[in-house]
């Protein structure tokens, strides 16, 4: 971990990490010691991959704000701490319980120059290395994972401990530069509209039931915002139940869609842009429709969203919002989109913390499972 100042001097973290070892990640919300070790390789694996998408975000080399390090800085320290953790899984395999040579993160960051390098160089030699990495721990003999070495602070390590810690680090940075995962996961759906499109266009049971709940605390003829309306799936079917529906998306190909097929649509990112009512401006809302969309924000975004919504929609109006159920955050590079998409995790007690403080007043929470297995909740609230 290190850390940086605005003249872009580096500062030593003097923080011990460690911890994470034991218990649950206060930042980022990764559980080192739960993770199934046999999901090691693979893991380092689709965090390479995340990269090598955030990566080629135009802005990339941009710094989100003045002491914190941008997406391609923090992209070449993973790049460096792969490499150097293949080199201590090595010493541990051919030696007994190797002192580590000491790495001094800040200076390799300034020596190196990270903020000077090409991130068309930068993701594919990431991935390289990651995948290396990755070998690597595949290839550790089971009786091999409690071979030890030792850090030259004198912290001593299990391989089985030191991938953990490494995971950890790598995913860790990941949520460091979670200001990224809007666009990414914009381009992931972007690149994949139309096959999206198809993927989902059966209408599950579940959220059937859930838009007759919904139409049936509104007056016919209603105007509800939809955010995410993706192909237009659940906004066919909130029109059949006799509301008028406003169809938005932050992902441009699926507005593309939505318009090719004669509906009126908008690119909207409903954590900036205004969400007045173009058709009737200054009429708040009777509802906000938000199924499987604000997953994708994050945690410290959500409750934003949330507020900007309440202030559009009358007194009274209905909120429903679906999310995964489950802790901390993650990138999915398998479904129905396979470029990294970025999602956040609830559970229901700061779920309902974060609607009622955002404006709402949460009705009920309930649960559903997916097509994977997946914790789903739905939550319908109703504007205080």
């Amino acid at each position: 971990m290190c850390q940086v100042t605005p003249d872009t001097t580096f500062q030593p973290d003097s923080k011990d990490w460690t911890w994470v070892l034991d218990r649950p990640c206060d930042e980022c919300g990764f559980e080192a010691a739960a993770f199934d070790r046999n999901l090691l390789p693979r893991a380092f694996r689709k965090n390479a991959q995340v990269w090598f998408a955030l990566l080629a975000d135009p802005s990339a080399a941009e710094r989100s704000r003045p002491d914190r390090w941008s997406t391609l800085e923090y992209a070449c320290h993973v790049h460096d701490v792969h490499q150097r953790y293949h080199d201590r899984v090595t010493q541990m395999l051919t030696e007994d319980n190797p002192l580590f040579e000491n790495w001094d993160q800040d200076r390799t960051a300034v020596e190196g120059r990270y903020s000077e390098q090409m991130p068309a160089i930068v993701g594919p030699t990431l991935v390289a290395a990651a995948y290396a990495m990755s070998d690597l721990y595949a290839s550790v003999p089971p009786l091999s994972w409690h071979r030890r070495g030792r850090r030259s602070d004198g912290h001593e390590f299990t391989i089985e401990s030191l991938a953990r810690y490494q995971l950890h680090d790598v995913v860790h940075h990941l949520h460091d530069v979670r200001h990224a995962s809007r666009a990414a996961t914009v381009r992931a759906y972007d690149a994949s509209a139309t096959d999206y499109g198809v993927a989902v266009a059966e209408m599950p049971v579940e959220v059937q039931d859930a838009i007759d709940r919904f139409a049936a605390r509104l007056r016919p003829g209603a105007r509800v915002l939809e955010i995410g309306s993706g192909t237009g799936r659940d906004a066919l079917a909130l029109e059949n139940a006799g509301l008028s529906v406003r169809r938005t998306d932050i992902t441009p190909a699926f507005v593309r869609l939505l318009r090719d097929a004669g509906h009126a649509a908008d690119v909207v990112d409903p954590s900036l842009d205004d969400l007045s009512d173009p058709d009737a401006h200054g009429t708040p809302y009777a509802g906000v429709w938000a199924n499987a969309s604000l997953l994708h924000a994050d945690r410290d975004t959500f409750p934003l969203v949330l507020s900007r919504l309440a202030d559009a929609t009358e007194p009274g109006g209905v909120l429903f919002v679906a999310v995964k159920e489950g802790d901390g955050e993650d990138w999915s590079i398998h479904g129905n989109v396979t470029a990294p998409r970025f999602f956040t995790y609830w559970r229901e007690e700061p779920l309902r913390s974060a609607a009622n403080a955002a404006g709402w007043r949460v009705e009920e929470v309930e649960r559903g499972v997916g097509d994977r297995g997946e914790g789903w909740l739905q939550v319908t609230a109703l504007r205080a």
